[in-house]
């Protein structure tokens, strides 16, 4: 607890000879005094380290009073301090108690008291070194969570572009997908375009082939196909297409062309043999009669002869052969009238 210095006192000489007045009356109990005028130096507290000045009166209880409230209030703070920080209980300096009881006192008022000097409850039992740990804590404090802020953007920053990423990779994707879909849509529209556009000109290439070419007869039935198998043909297979007609119906050239054979050929009957420009025969086989002579020339159309049963046959009926270029071997007359924009 802090000593304060004894306050100074006045000047005291006695003298047997003086005497001391009191209201005109000596008193003999008391003795003579010399009369003690205080002045402001002689009362004025010295700053620092102070001895308590006594009070008069109550003064001196009720200071007792507020300075156990306050060492018991310091004491207190010092111990959570002490067993905070578990270090030894440190020193505390009190305000001026001779301020503190002029707060209570019965002559002076609290306007002329000096004020005391005051510290906040918090900061009781704290010493400097205590504070500067304090601020190193809290600046280190501060520190690590300045540097867990920036990791934490670091990761946000990558998990952000690892998404901007994927979003981008996902958005290419699509795009190359809707791409490749658009040129896959547009190649078949394409092949759709060159297939109908070819299929518009062989059918008008066909058309214009149909004024050039007929079929040899008008009514008719397909009773006989190239390449059928039968014991009826010596080759074991049917070689032409058979038209079925009534005897006598007329039988038209195909297209033009010249005549190279004209009479009768053995199981074939009476065979006309039209030779086209390209070199390919048309036999027109079992005629009832024929019409034109050899070295003839024919146009589409014109009559060659007429629908009989002569030769292998088992009714009347135009047995018609195709052999490209003169060759042994026909081929199928059916696919050949087709390729000339004929439907039999």
């Amino acid at each position: 607890m802090a000593s304060n210095r004894p306050a100074p006192e006045a000047p005291f000489m006695p003298s047997e000879t003086e005497t001391f007045a009191y209201f005109g009356a000596r008193n003999t109990d008391e003795g003579p005094w010399e009369e003690w005028n205080p002045t402001e130096e002689s009362i004025q507290p010295v700053r620092g380290r102070h001895r308590v000045a006594k009070q008069r009166g109550g003064g001196l209880a009720r200071s007792s009073t507020v300075l156990g409230v306050g060492v018991i209030a310091a004491v207190g703070a010092g111990g959570m301090a002490s067993a905070n920080t578990g270090k030894p209980p440190v020193s505390i300096s009190m305000p001026d108690l001779d301020s503190v009881g002029s707060l209570f006192g019965d002559d002076s008022s609290a306007s002329d008291a000096p004020k005391a000097t005051t510290a906040s409850l918090s900061n009781i039992g704290t010493t400097s070194a205590d504070s500067d740990q304090g601020d190193a804590g809290e600046a280190l404090r501060n520190r690590i969570m300045a540097q867990a802020e920036q990791q934490q953007s670091k990761v946000d920053r990558k998990a952000t572009a690892a998404a901007v990423a994927a979003a981008d990779k996902q958005v290419a994707d699509a795009a190359a997908k809707a791409e490749k879909e658009a040129a896959a849509k547009a190649a078949d529209a394409k092949a759709e375009a060159e297939a109908a556009a070819k299929k518009k000109a062989e059918a008008e290439r066909l058309a214009a082939l149909a004024k050039q070419y007929k079929l040899p007869v008008v009514s008719y039935t397909i009773t006989g196909t190239f390449g059928q198998a039968g014991s009826m043909w010596s080759s074991g297979y049917h070689t032409g297409l058979d038209f079925a007609a009534p005897t006598g119906t007329l039988i038209k050239a195909i297209h033009g062309g010249t005549i190279t054979e004209a009479g009768w050929a053995g199981s074939y009957g009476y065979r006309t043999i039209l030779t086209l420009d390209d070199g390919t025969e048309l036999w027109f086989c079992h005629q009832s009669s024929i019409s034109v002579s050899v070295g003839q020339k024919v146009g589409t159309g014109d009559v060659i002869g007429r629908v009989g049963a002569t030769g292998n046959v088992t009714g009347p009926h135009l047995h018609l052969e195709v052999h490209p270029g003169g060759q042994a071997t026909g081929i199928d007359p059916m696919t050949w009238l087709r390729g000339k924009g004929l439907n039999p």
